[in-house]
């Protein structure tokens, strides 16, 4: 079936920025067409342009899209949404000057989270998470990427993983789900290592889920006191002897050459990366590995952002991502998210629609299907200039 608009206020294509792999770019490769038609089908872009200049071909079944933006589809690549249990009371702690270790001795931390979310039934943490990703998909969201990782025991993390499933199978295709198996997020305090862990409960679990066809990636969290260079190995050599694509959370809390061992394993990610120094930077830059910030997290708890603008001088492929997560950050706008960041990240107008779209969608490791976000507006600019307002429409 053939889909043609016309009359778009403008159509963001962002051809020079596809063209150019998503990197180095310059404002002009948002590739802006006003007055615009376009016509797809569900494999591939058929013909864009002016709609003075739409084929006869396409004219008869041209839907008028007067007044409106169109944009490669938003796409989030990082989120941990599936969860249950409310930590609002840490945040105002924290910010009343509470530390990690004052809130975790009050009950609260991510320990908060596992609890509330093993006790949870997968129908009550299923019918949680649908809601907030219809409410994620109204900013003009498209597709979302899923972690597990709040439950970190076996029947747990399969709770988890079957849950997410069951949300990508009920909102195909128009929300696409994206499946992550991150049991390797903490280490539970009765397991003497995370050797101990790994090996009881991250790779057997892996095992068996790979064999149902129902994960897409495996990630896990390297850093020091978490899961080190030798947990990476085990379940990064194992994930890709299975033929599941690996991310990484590197380089959050200091410079673990994370960055380094994510290109190494060909990962489709390297998330967070607030503490990447030149050599890990180098690296990324010359590697397929999708550079993907995480704006919110610094916001949300206080610390300095990653080094975006060196990451992207590099020649890097940088995504932004919301971490949509309970802890250290409830917020699930990435339109929002990367609209505040970009000035602080010295991003142009290209480097952020595509840090949103095209290289957040190859940070999921996604084909170029036509997948579009429309927007009730006059033109792109409007729609991050105006933080925090939705201009996202739907025409279903």
């Amino acid at each position: 079936m053939i889909t043609v608009w016309s009359d778009i206020s403008e159509l963001a294509t962002l051809s020079g920025a596809t063209k150019k792999d998503g990197r180095n770019l310059l404002p002009d490769d948002l590739g802006l067409i006003s007055d615009a038609a376009i016509a797809f089908d569900q494999d591939k872009i058929l013909w864009q342009g002016k709609s003075s200049s739409l084929p006869q071909q396409y004219q008869h079944s041209a839907v008028s899209l007067k007044d409106h933006v169109v944009t490669p589809e938003i796409v989030d690549s990082h989120t941990h949404l599936v969860f249950a249990g409310n930590r609002a009371d840490e945040y105002k702690m924290r910010l009343d000057g509470a530390d990690y270790q004052v809130i975790a001795a009050s009950g609260g931390g991510i320990l908060s989270t596992m609890n509330a979310t093993k006790d949870a039934d997968e129908e009550e943490l299923f019918q949680q998470a649908k809601a907030r990703i219809e409410r994620i998909h109204s900013y003009g969201v498209g597709t979302i990427e899923i972690k597990s990782g709040y439950a970190l025991t076996l029947e747990g993390e399969r709770k988890l993983s079957q849950v997410i499933a069951r949300l990508k199978s009920h909102f195909s295709p128009r929300v696409r789900i994206m499946n992550t198996f991150m049991a390797a997020h903490a280490v539970p305090k009765n397991f003497k290592s995370s050797k101990d862990y790994i090996e009881t409960i991250v790779l057997p679990l892996l095992k068996e889920l790979a064999s149902k066809g129902i994960i897409d990636a495996v990630d896990i969290f390297h850093e020091n006191g978490y899961f080190s260079f030798d947990d990476v190995e085990k379940t990064f050599t194992l994930a890709q002897d299975l033929g599941i694509a690996v991310k990484i959370h590197a380089d959050e809390f200091g410079d673990n050459g994370g960055a380094a061992l994510a290109v190494k394993h060909n990962a489709l990610s390297a998330d967070h990366l607030l503490c990447t120094g030149d050599k890990g930077i180098a690296a990324l830059a010359n590697s397929k590995t999708v550079c993907t910030l995480l704006p919110g997290t610094g916001y949300f708890l206080g610390k300095p952002q990653a080094r975006a603008r060196k990451l992207l001088d590099a020649g890097a492929k940088v995504a932004i991502a919301s971490d949509f997560n309970p802890g250290s950050c409830h917020v699930d706008n990435i339109l929002l998210l990367a609209s505040l960041a970009a000035p602080n990240y010295k991003m142009n107008s290209a480097e952020l629609w595509a840090a949103i779209t095209i290289n957040a969608r190859d940070a999921l490791g996604l084909d170029a299907s036509p997948r579009f976000s429309i927007f009730k507006a006059n033109s792109i600019s409007e729609i991050t200039y105006s933080w925090g307002r939705n201009f996202s429409v739907s025409l279903t």
